[in-house]
Parts: structure tokens; C-alpha cells; sequence
């Protein structure tokens, strides 16, 4: 069964800006120029975990907690699961950066695990993909460092990271690359490590997913050594930091994925290994801040570690779709901008020869790199309601950029008889069209200076035509600097601001596995997030002794928003909750006089009305320094998990239009918002921005909060399979039950109740009711921090199997329902939702069963 089930509320290609939405602070929808792609087929997909993480109630060793308990937290579990009957298999004991067991057991048994006394909560262990790796055309790393202001450090100021740890957890470090240092262990550059996993292991095999741990961490993959490149590579390709020494932390095998459970296991040995950084560009979607990993990062950065992980890459999958470690509290959450150039191919010009790099439209055919076009003749804008100024038939058309969309361009040059599309911009720059159906001729996309340049050769009489060439040239990438369309959208469900900060991440150079060639291009956040954890350890190296929880204000003030990835013409700034604080400029980090805290101010939910906070301003100079204070909007979302864009009219007032902050000291201002007014359950943000008087560095400080009540999200909607279901589990497959169902408890055979979820739920429990007397039989199961479907085919199944207990799993006393007829209530507690409030809850009654045994 498939359906479309992600569609952008995005308008189709448009080639000019829209009109009409020039004054920022008015309400108001704004469509993008350019769609991203979406998902566009669905499975319907059971995503319920196979494996759990237990946590229990005593605080880890790395957060003071005392062995002895955290040993008689475990014993207890065990003595109680066998009481139970539970049959389970551990996968990872914890006791440093958390407490608690990850375990395996069968999906029937979910529900036993939960109820087990002295189990402080239960949470998914998430199978986690390893992220692609396709080596693609290559742009200079370069080009990305200078976005960040990386080579301004490297180059003026003299700072490499040189004495800095940093420990990189993924698929590993070909550390024989000579860019890497060329060897592994004391004395090199990879000076420590850990395969947790092993080359075979891959946690969706069923043959392979047993981990293999050994000594080397050496990489048969790629994406680790790429980002160990964007780190701090230092020969042909220099990094952010190429003086910083590393410790490889393997969690995946040569291909597949992982599971969370590893990911702490690394964890706890980098703390060991007393790292001073830790990159992840790996991470679960759709997930609370409480989620094991993130806790657990939120630990290191207690102890003195700078954590740093890409937010994800689930763009296509809408709203709320950061991922875990990156949605932990102390965490640096990290999203991705494109890079600011583009490995382009080319033609000549013919007569003169001039190189002219191109992109081809989307979806149209792709030119030949050999041989010579038919001639070139140009026929205007090339719209429907245009006539053509020359005949294009048996010749490529010329047409300008504007006036209608790319594909009425190209379908009118293909039914004129063109043998090719060539449409140049109607602004500097290169520039990738969309939206087209292909006609089998070739569509592609050049400069508006290369495009001039023809029709000038045109207008002087000659005949022109275009060589083809494999000749590929560094060119501006016409998405450069906007957010990358895989780059995945915040807020966290407790609403706070995610990610924190941007980098570039969209076709990035780097270093590669020599017996892979030894340098690719790879997109994503993964790719981001290495250029800040770089930039963290340049900034250890510069400011020593910065606490690991003052690095992310520090680099979040000095960040520079950038403009809405839609049609950056319109000059509204792109969502916070979709780029955090703005692009990294870790040279401004460094040079920076003051620093604001708190860096960012999450508002909540917009119903509890104006919001007051406190901003205290510290000065490190030995001058006073007066700022000027103001403030600008971003652009809102709409919709709850497919996005549409708005203006905002939040507002922000201040208890004094500018302040002081004298010499060696501190001052504060209070600044009050007033949140957007619409639209209604949309996300909206913006700016605080501090201007120094006497010219010199511009902070700011962002702000986001949800627009209404949080709890009007809808988590139980609608969907075209009709969850929740009751079901019976057959041969691994559900099928959906009515009422009069019967099941044995006997084996697998027990009552499922499949639930969708579009949006992160802060509890999922499930009450039972005896059919004929409506008694109340006490509670089946309680889930917390749940977190939302990937899409809305998707669902979590939740089995029972016979036995209730009173809802508080520190007292247990579980009671064994007797055969008859039951019904079940689903109840949701909706995300910071109130239990006390009825309305917080959403319900579903399901039919009517019986029970049977034997």
C-alpha cells in the first residue's frame, strides 16, 4: 500500500519574485521560488523498536552517582524481570554518562518490561542509518571554510586547534590517509580509537547485527573519514582545525546502520579517553530531548566536553524532525548550508571559445559532453503568451529567465521543433531550474553574463553554436549560503529553539578512504557539523579555559542568519527553528568583545502571552561598549508537520533602546516579546540584535516560540489507513481486527493496538475497561516521551498481553485479567501538555474483544 505522503505547500517553479509581501511585519503567506524535493512514496511501516534502553533511578558516575547503587539498580531489575517471567537479552550495561541497561526482547514482552518495579522509564533503542556517502563532483573545502570565516583563523590569527582532542564517533578513520596523519596510535595525528562494531556488523541484518568489537578503528566506509577531513585534515585538503589530534569512535560497520546503545558506548569511552570535543553526524529523528543519547551528551558537557551533532537530514519529513543527540539540552545542534560554490560542467562558445558552466534544469535531459550543438538562436522569454522573435525549429532556443515557469518555457521550445533549451538568468549568477517533463531534448541553466555574452554574438551576425565538453570548473552555487533542502526542521517538542547554529554541509570536499580514492564530495548534516566541532576546538585553542557549556553561546552570537532558502530575494531571514542562530563565523567567535547570555530564548507556547527575559551582556575588553538594540523577524510555519511559510508580526520591546557595558563588565537588559499572532499551531522567531555604537561586531540572540496553544495539535489525526487499529500479529504481518476478535494470550497471539502519531507525545498509556460492566481493570501499559511517526503511513504497535498494574511502575503489583469481553482506551498526553487536564489528552476507544485462554 503506498500514498503520497509528505507535499510541500509550495507553489510550482517560479521564475520572478512574488510581489505584495514587502513589509516584514505584516501577516501573510509566502511561497518559495523553488520547491525542495519531498518524500514521495510511503510504506506503511511498522517503526516500533525491537530493543529497549532501561533507565533506572540512581544518577551515573560522570554525574555523581555512587557505584554501589547503580549496581543494586541493575540487580533488582534482573531479580524482578525473572520474577516477571520476562525473557530478555542485554545488549550494553551503562554507569558512567548513564544509568540503566539496553536490552532485547520480543515484541509481545514490550509491555512486561515497562511494568518491571524500579524501572525509571523505557526508551526506543533506534536503529540508526548509516548516512550516505556517495562521492559526488568536487568543490574546494576551501570555498566552505571561507563561509565560516575558518581561514581567516587560520591564516591572520594563527590558530589550528593545536593541542585539542577530538574525538570523532561514526564509521571510523582510514588514518593512513596522509592527511590524516598517516598512522594510528601514540604519536599520531588518530591517536586513540575504538571499533565497537566491527567490518560485518549492520543493525538491520539479521545475520550480521551481533557487534565484534576490536582495537582498530580503521574505516571501510567513508563517511567518518570525510568528516574527520572537514575536522581538521591538513595536506591536500586542509580542515577547520588541522592541528587537532583525534580519537576514532567506530560504531558502524562497512555499510547498514547502528543503534543508539552503541552510540553511548562510544560516548562513555571518549569521556575515558578525556576528549575535549566530540563530533556525531549521526542521530535519531523525531525525538524528545530526554531520549538516552541526549541525556547522556547533556553529561559530557557537564564534564567538561564540547558535544556537537548534526541536527539531521529529514527535511522532506517537515516539522519537528530534529534528531537525538543533536535535541539534547547542552547539546550543539547543528543544521547545513549549502556550500557557496558548485562543481559546474561547460561548453565553449563558438566563435571565440569562452568556457560557460551550466546546470541542467531538473528533470530535463541532460547534453552530451562530446560534440557540437545545432546553432543557437534567440527567441525572448519564451512564454506562452510571448511570440518568438526566431524560429527555433531544428536549432537550440535562447530564452531569459522570467515571466513563467521553467517547464512552459521548455515544452513550448520542444512543440516549436527545438533540439535543445538553454535559458539564462535574469540576475547574476549560475542558476539550477525545476519542474520540467521531459521531452527527451536537453534543458539547462546558465549565467545571465554568459547568456548576454551569446546574444551578443548573436546580435553581431554570427553563427553560434556550443562544444560540449567533461570539463568540470568550481563555479557560485546558486543555492550557496541558503539552507540545504535536507536540513531538518525544529523546534524540539518541549519547544526548544533546534538546531542551534548552521554550517556549510551541501557538497563539501573532503578527505575519503585511499582505497575509495582519497578525497569525495559529500552533502549533510554530517558535513556541518564537523565544521563546528573544528571551529570548537579553534576556539579551545584560543580562549583557554572556556567552559564546554559557554562554546555554544560564544559561536551563537557571532552567527550570521542567512536569507529564506524559498526565493532569497524577498529578504525575509529563513525560520530559526530551521537554521538556529544562523551561519557559523567562527572568526568572529574569536575576536568577539562581548558575550550574551542567555544566546538564545525558547518561548514557548505563544497562549501564555508576552514574554520577559533577561539578557546580561559581558564585556572582555578594556573599553566600555554601547549597543543599540533591535530586533527583526524571521519567517513563521505553518502546519504541523508539512510546512508552509508566513511573515510574522511578533514584536519585541526593550527596557532601554540601547545599553553600556563597561570595561571588564556586565550589564543587562530586559527584552520583552510579543508573540505572532498567526498562523494558527505555527512556529515563528527572529532576532535580538545588538549593534555597537561606534561600529565593530553585530551580535544577536534569537528567539522562536509557537504561535496558540501547543496542545490544539492534533497527535492522533486521521489517516487514510485508519489508526489506530486493534490487530493481530500473523506470520509478521498485522492485520486489522473488528469487534468480537478473540485472542489466547498464548504465544504471539495477543491483542496489538497500532497507533500513528504525527507529532511527539509526552505519554501514550493504555486503560482497560470489562466490556459488560465497564469496570475499570486497572492500566496496560504507559509509555513517555514518545516520539512522532516519520510519515503517514507509519505507526507504533503496542501489544498487551493480559496483565494490568496500577500505573505507578515503582510499586508493580501487576493483576491477571480473567477471560471476557474487553475494550481498551489509547489515551495521548499531548506534548508539555498538562495531565491533570482532560483537554491535554486525546483518546481512542477500540472494539470490542474477547479473551480466551486455554
Amino acid at each position: 500500500m503506498r500514498r503520497k505522503l509528505l507535499a510541500l505547500v509550495l507553489a510550482l517553479s517560479l521564475l520572478l519574485p512574488t510581489a505584495g509581501l514587502a513589509v516584514a511585519q505584516e501577516v501573510g503567506p509566502v511561497t518559495p521560488g523553488t520547491p525542495p524535493p519531498s518524500a514521495e512514496n510511503g510504506v506503511f511501516t511498522n517503526e516500533t523498536p525491537v530493543a529497549w534502553f532501561v533507565e533506572f533511578n540512581s544518577a551515573p558516575l560522570a554525574d555523581g552517582g555512587n557505584l554501589l547503587a547503580i549496581r543494586r539498580d541493575q540487580l533488582t531489575f534482573r531479580n524482578e524481570a525473572r520474577k516477571a517471567g520476562l525473557s530478555y537479552a542485554v545488549r550494553f550495561t551503562f554507569t558512567t554518562l548513564w544509568n540503566g541497561l539496553s536490552v532485547q526482547v520480543a515484541p509481545k514482552d514490550i509491555i512486561k518490561l515497562s511494568r518491571i518495579p524500579g524501572v525509571k522509564a523505557v526508551y526506543p533503542v533506534t536503529t540508526i542509518p548509516m548516512p550516505a556517502t556517495t562521492p559526488l563532483s568536487d568543490p574546494d573545502l576551501a570555498t566552505a571554510l571561507a563561509m565560516t570565516g575558518a581561514d581567516v583563523v587560520q591564516d591572520s590569527m594563527g590558530y589550528t586547534g593545536a593541542g585539542i582532542k577530538v574525538a570523532v564517533m561514526d564509521t571510523g578513520i582510514d588514518y593512513h590517509h596522509p592527511d590524516l596523519g598517516g598512522c594510528f596510535g601514540p604519536g599520531c595525528r588518530v591517536f586513540t580509537g575504538w571499533d565497537f562494531v566491527g567490518d560485518a556488523y549492520n543493525a538491520g541484518d539479521p545475520n550480521n547485527n551481533v557487534p565484534v568489537p576490536d582495537p582498530d578503528p580503521d574505516d571501510c566506509n567513508g563517511h567518518g573519514t570525510h568528516v574527520a577531513g572537514i575536522v581538521g585534515a591538513n595536506g591536500t585538503v586542509k580542515g577547520v582545525a588541522p592541528g587537532v589530534t583525534f580519537g576514532a569512535y567506530r560504531v558502524f560497520g562497512c555499510v547498514g546502520s547502528t543503534t543508539s546503545d552503541i552510540m553511548i558506548a562510544a560516548m562513555e569511552r571518549a569521556y575515558m579517553d578525556g576528549m575535549h570535543v566530540l563530533n556525531m553526524s549521526i542521530g535519531s529523528a523525531f525525538q524528545w530531548p530526554e531520549h538516552p543519547t541526549a541525556k547522556a551528551s547533556n553529561v559530557l558537557v557537564r564534564k567538561g566536553m564540547v558535544v556537537v551533532a548534526s541536527i539531521g537530514n529529514n527535511g522532506a519529513n517537515g516539522l519537528y524532525s530534529a534528531g537525538s543527540p543533536g535535541v539534547g539540552t547542552d547539546v550543539i545542534g547543528v543544521a547545513s548550508f549549502d556550500n557557496s560554490h558548485i562543481n559546474a560542467l561547460t561548453f565553449n562558445v563558438n566563435p571565440g571559445g569562452q568556457q560557460v558552466a551550466y546546470l541542467t534544469i531538473t528533470a530535463a535531459a541532460d547534453p552530451p559532453t562530446s560534440g557540437t550543438s545545432d546553432p543557437v538562436v534567440w527567441v525572448g522569454q519564451g512564454c506562452n503568451a510571448d511570440p518568438y522573435i526566431n524560429n527555433p525549429a531544428g536549432k537550440v532556443a535562447l530564452i531569459v529567465r522570467g515571466g513563467c515557469t521553467f517547464n512552459e518555457k521548455y515544452q513550448k521550445a520542444f512543440n516549436n521543433g527545438a533540439t535543445g533549451v538553454v535559458i539564462y538568468n535574469n540576475v547574476p549568477g549560475l542558476f539550477a531550474g525545476g519542474g520540467v517533463v521531459n521531452q527527451g531534448i536537453f534543458g539547462i541553466g546558465i549565467s545571465q553574463a554568459d547568456g548576454l555574452h551569446i546574444r551578443s554574438l548573436l546580435n553581431a551576425g554570427h553563427t553560434v553554436t556550443l562544444t560540449w565538453t567533461n570539463v568540470r570548473i568550481n563555479a557560485p552555487n546558486p543555492t550557496g549560503g541558503l539552507i540545504s533542502s535536507f536540513s531538518s526542521y525544529g523546534l524540539s517538542p518541549n519547544l526548544d529553539i533546534k538546531p542551534d547554529i548552521g554550517a556549510p554541509g551541501g557538497l563539501i570536499r573532503s578527505t575519503y578512504p585511499l582505497e575509495l580514492g582519497g578525497y569525495a564530495t559529500v552533502s549533510g548534516t554530517s558535513m556541518s557539523s564537523p565544521h563546528v566541532a573544528g571551529a570548537a576546538a579553534l576556539l579551545l585553542q584560543a580562549k583557554p579555559g572556556t567552559p564546554a557549556n559557554l562554546v555554544r553561546a560564544i559561536l551563537q552570537n557571532s552567527a550570521e542568519p542567512k536569507n529564506w532558502w524559498g526565493n532569497p530575494g524577498l529578504g525575509f531571514l529563513d525560520n530559526v527553528h530551521r537554521q538556529g542562530a544562523g551561519m557559523l563565523r567562527i572568526d568572529k567567535s574569536i575576536l568577539a568583545p562581548t558575550l550574551i547570555t542567555p544566546s538564545k530564548l525558547p518561548l514557548g507556547e505563544g497562549q501564555a502571552g508576552p514574554q520577559t527575559r533577561t539578557l546580561t551582556l559581558r564585556n572582555n575588553s578594556t573599553s566600555p561598549i554601547t549597543y543599540n538594540l533591535s530586533f527583526v523577524n524571521a519567517l513563521s510555519t505553518g502546519g504541523v508537520i508539512t510546512p508552509s511559510f508566513f511573515t510574522s508580526n511578533a514584536t519585541v520591546s526593550f527596557s532601554a533602546s540601547s545599553v553600556t557595558v563597561p570595561a571588564g563588565g556586565t550589564a543587562t537588559v530586559n527584552v520583552t516579546i510579543n508573540p505572532a499572532t498567526s498562523p494558527t499551531n505555527g512556529q515563528y522567531g527572529g532576532y535580538i540584535v545588538f549593534t555597537p555604537t561606534g561600529g565593530g561586531q553585530v551580535l544577536r540572540v534569537p528567539f522562536a516560540g509557537f504561535v496558540g496553544d501547543y496542545q490544539g495539535i492534533v497527535h492522533m489525526p486521521p489517516t487514510s489507513f485508519g489508526f489506530p487499529w486493534l490487530a493481530r500479529l500473523v506470520g509478521g504481518v498485522f492485520y486489522q481486527q473488528g469487534p468480537g476478535a478473540v485472542f489466547t494470550l498464548q504465544g504471539d497471539d495477543v491483542p496489538y493496538f497500532l497507533v500513528h502519531l504525527s507529532h511527539q507525545a509526552r505519554r501514550v498509556r493504555a486503560e482497560v475497561y470489562d466490556a459488560n460492566t465497564n469496570w475499570y481493570w486497572r492500566r496496560a501499559f504507559s509509555y513517555d516521551y514518545v516520539p512522532r511517526n516519520s510519515t503517514t503511513t507509519s505507526f507504533f504497535a503496542f501489544p498487551w498481553d493480559g496483565l494490568t498494574f496500577s500505573g505507578d511502575p515503582l510499586v508493580g503489583n501487576t493483576i491477571i485479567v480473567p477471560d471476557g469481553d474487553y475494550y481498551i482506551v489509547i489515551q495521548v498526553l499531548k506534548a508539555l501538555g498538562d495531565p491533570m487536564n482532560s483537554a491535554d489528552w486525546e483518546t481512542w476507544t477500540s472494539p470490542v474483544f474477547t479473551i480466551d485462554r486455554p
